[in-house]
């Protein structure tokens, strides 16, 4: 539902479409709508956006600013082997802080993502 002055969606760099929707369907659930060759809209996620046709390596990161999209689940060990299995890459392992525990990925394209949970 679309809410005056509410963040709506979010778009990512992706330079293939194909490993990036592979990926967060294998993990997140993810279903897509393609958009012709250069565009992969995303939903079934807890909020909308997309994935948008890059051909140069950019990502979304932290350490260049980028704001952190950060992922909830109930059970963050597990939700970290999906991540590796389907081939994504830890870049901060889980560490503890005021109110949980969380990790930080890299998807197939080197977007900066992250996993919370409040569970031990």
């Amino acid at each position: 539902m679309n809410q005056h002055e509410k963040i709506n969606y979010i778009e990512l760099p992706a330079q293939d479409l194909t490993a990036v929707k592979t990926f967060y369907s294998q993990v997140f659930a993810f279903e897509f709508t393609d958009y012709g060759p250069e565009y992969a809209a995303f939903s079934n996620s807890g909020f909308e956006g997309g994935f948008f046709k890059v051909n140069q390596p950019l990502a979304s990161s932290t350490q260049a600013g980028s704001a952190l999209v950060v992922f909830y689940s109930d059970s963050l060990e597990s939700t970290l082997e999906k991540v590796v299995q389907a081939g994504g890459k830890v870049e901060k392992a889980i560490f503890s802080f005021p109110g949980g525990r969380r990790f930080h990925f890299l998807d197939p394209n080197g977007n900066e993502l992250a996993v919370w949970s409040d569970k031990e």
